[in-house]
Parts: C-alpha cells; sequence; structure tokens
C-alpha cells in the first residue's frame, strides 16, 4: 500500500486517515456498480433493456483497482462488460442507466445502448461490442498523449476471449517498439462467452502473449482491489516515465452469465463456489473492519447510500423520454 497511501494522503490528514478514507472509496465504488449491475439485472429480466446486457458483478474489484488509481486525464477502453468501467471513471450512473435503457437523456442520447457507451469529456474512449476493439482505440490514445508531451496514459480493458485476437498482438507490438504510454488489462474471467478459455487457448501461460514483446507482464488477483491497485500504479510509474507498456491479467470471476439471460450450464458449481467466497466486495468488506478504517454498521450506512442513488437512478431513467423521432439523423455520419 505505500504507493496508494502517497497518493491517498493530502490536506494535512494523517497517513492512516489517508488510507482509511481511500479504501473507503475503492468499497463504496465497488459496492456502487455491484448494486448497478443487479438493478440492471432485474430490468433485462422484465423486458426493459433493449437488446442484451452483458454485466461485470464478481469483477469489481479489477475494474475499481485499476481506474481509481489513474489520474482525471488519463483515458480507458473497455469491452461489451464495461459498465463498471464507465462508473468508475466518474459517468453519472443515471445517465449511464438512461443509456441503457434507450432514453433520451442518455450519456449518448439513448443511441449507443450497453455495448458503445462513450464519455469523452471524461477520457472514456468507450464499451465496444467487437472483441478486443478498444485495444487499438487506447494504443492511439496513448501514441496521440506522446506526441503531445502530455502525460497521460491510456488503458484498455479485454476479456481472455481476446487473448487470441490478432489485432492486440499487433498494438501490442507497435507499443513495445515506441514505448508508448499504455497499459493492457486482461480481465480473466475464464470463459468467452459460452467456452472455457483452456479449450481455445494455447499455450501454457497468459503473460508470454506480452513478454514476448518485451512488455512487463504480471498475474494479478483480480478479486482483490488493493492487488489490482498497486500492479497498477507500478504500470503508470513506468508509462508516465517513459518506459513503455506494461500488461496485467487479472484473474477474475462473473457471477451472472455471458449476457443476463444465459444460465450458465456450462460452468462447474463447486468451481463458482470457490470463487463466490473470494467475492471482492465481502473479502474486503471484512479486510476494513478487521484494520479497524470501517466498522460493520458504517459500512451498512454505505450500502444504504448506495442502494438509495441506485434506486434514484432507476426512476430517473424508467421515467426519461424516448428520443425524440426528430432527432433521428443528428450525429449520423454517411
Amino acid at each position: 500500500m505505500g504507493a496508494s497511501t502517497k497518493r491517498a494522503v493530502s490536506g494535512g490528514l494523517s497517513e492512516a486517515q489517508g488510507v482509511s478514507e481511500d479504501s473507503l472509496r475503492l468499497y463504496r465504488t465497488m459496492l456502487l456498480i455491484r448494486h448497478f449491475e443487479e438493478s440492471v439485472r432485474r430490468l433485462a429480466a422484465a423486458g426493459e433493456t433493449p437488446g442484451l446486457v452483458h454485466l461485470c458483478s464478481g469483477q469489481e474489484a479489477t475494474n475499481v483497482g485499476v481506474v481509481l488509481a489513474l489520474a482525471e486525464g488519463d483515458y480507458i477502453a473497455s469491452h461489451h462488460r464495461g459498465h463498471g468501467h464507465c462508473i468508475a471513471k466518474g459517468t453519472p450512473i443515471d445517465l449511464l442507466l438512461a443509456e441503457i435503457l434507450g432514453k433520451a437523456p442518455g450519456i449518448c442520447g439513448g443511441r449507443s445502448g450497453s455495448m458503445h457507451v462513450v464519455d469523452l469529456p471524461r477520457r472514456n474512449l468507450g464499451t465496444n461490442g467487437i472483441v478486443g476493439g478498444g485495444i487499438p482505440l487506447a494504443a492511439g490514445a496513448a501514441l496521440a498523449a506522446r506526441a503531445r508531451g502530455t502525460g497521460e496514459v491510456a488503458v484498455c480493458f479485454f476479456g481472455d476471449g481476446a487473448l487470441n485476437q490478432g489485432l492486440l498482438h499487433e498494438c501490442m507490438n507497435m507499443a513495445a517498439i515506441w514505448s508508448l504510454p499504455v497499459i493492457f488489462v486482461c480481465e480473466n474471467n475464464g470463459y468467452g462467452e459460452f467456452t472455457a478459455m483452456e479449450d481455445v487457448t494455447a499455450g501454457p501461460s497468459i503473460n508470454a502473449r506480452g513478454e514476448v514483446f518485451g512488455i512487463p507482464s504480471v498475474t494479478v488477483d483480480g478479486m482483490n482491489v488493493r492487488a489490482v491497485r498497486a500492479a497498477t500504479l507500478d504500470a503508470l510509474a513506468r508509462a508516465r516515465a517513459g518506459q513503455g507498456p506494461s500488461f496485467l491479467v487479472c484473474n477474475t470471476w462473473r457471477y451472472g452469465g455471458h449476457h443476463a439471460g444465459d444460465k450458465q450450464d456450462y460452468k462447474d458449481d463447486e468451481e463458482t463456489k470457490r470463487w463466490q467466497a473470494l467475492d471482492p466486495l465481502i473479502t474486503f468488506a471484512k479486510t476494513l473492519v478487521a484494520e479497524k478504517r470501517a466498522t460493520e454498521d458504517e459500512l451498512a450506512l454505505i450500502e444504504e447510500e448506495v442502494a438509495r442513488q441506485v434506486k434514484e437512478a432507476v426512476a430517473f431513467a424508467r421515467a426519461a423520454p424516448q428520443p425524440a423521432l426528430e432527432t433521428l439523423e443528428l450525429h449520423v455520419h454517411g
């Protein structure tokens, strides 16, 4: 926690106060993502979300550990399971939920749905329905930042299914030879859609995909928000010092299916139980109480506030109007 402690301490706070406030921010953001995703799951079950939605419940520690380590001006590029990245980067949840429901006040005017949310003021290059589609966007943002000399870093998130996409290897190669300030983050939840990773991915080491290009590559406990944050801070320091890209393999688990209606018949029950015991919210809450950074009552109050905030966002999104017909041709380029 040394590096993250230094980032958290400011304004006369003691070191202990700084770490506690920073830890509670990590916890609250993970909790907000979980409540948001479970609300989206219920909306999808009720038929209120146009098309499929892909939820990240279980992967909150990776979402939050990476994004909350970034500076405000740093970029992210996401994938189809990207609501958590958007929330951690600061997209208001009422506008995000309105977008998922296809409503006019949505962050993209109700046009993007769940899989193509873009929030450029917050340097979010978008969720992406194309497997690995955010990887070249982040590489391009990193190249632009290096050309400007402004010190920003770009992060791309992708799942284990993207490990076998050619554009990942092309972008890693370019990032390495040009020393681009980009961090490649694989959220390895073990399944590409409905197929176990080991059935479609050759080779004994995921890290080797980065190592072959000379990119520092590490495996991280993706259910441990502090471990993810520490690895991200190391990668950020390298990138800002002009030392080029890094590759983080964050082993995690999605508690839901590939999409909200997936029954997950292809998963082993015992394996699922083992991962549920590692739930990042439950384990981190226990850690905070054990370290005396919060009491159980204080954590319960945080959850009440988060639940209220999400409930209000759901009410806002449900009541919001559909996009007006006369706006149909806006933002269309042909």
